[in-house]
C-alpha cells in the first residue's frame, strides 16, 4: 500500500484515510463530513479547472479544494 495525501488520488480510485494533517475549524468541518480515520474514499471527478475535486464519502458526495485535500493522509 502507498501513502500519500488525498489532492494525489486519482479520479475513479479509492482509498482509506489515515490522518487528517489540520487543526481548528477546519478538522472539526472535515469530521463533520465523515472524513475520519480508516474511512473509504473514492475520487469521482474534477471540475474544469481541476479544483475543486468531489469524493464520495459514506454514500454521500463532498467537494473539496485541493488545498484542504493536500492535508488528508490516505493510503491506497
Amino acid at each position: 500500500m502507498k501513502n500519500t495525501t488525498l489532492d494525489k488520488l486519482d479520479i475513479n480510485d479509492n482509498a482509506i484515510i489515515l490522518n487528517l494533517n489540520c487543526k481548528g475549524d477546519l478538522r472539526r468541518r472535515l469530521l463533520d463530513l465523515g472524513l475520519v480515520n480508516g474511512t473509504n474514499i473514492k475520487a469521482n471527478f474534477k471540475s474544469p479547472m481541476g479544483n475543486p475535486i468531489a469524493y464520495e464519502v459514506r454514500g454521500t458526495t463532498i467537494a473539496l479544494r485541493k488545498e484542504d485535500s493536500s492535508l488528508i493522509s490516505i493510503k491506497f
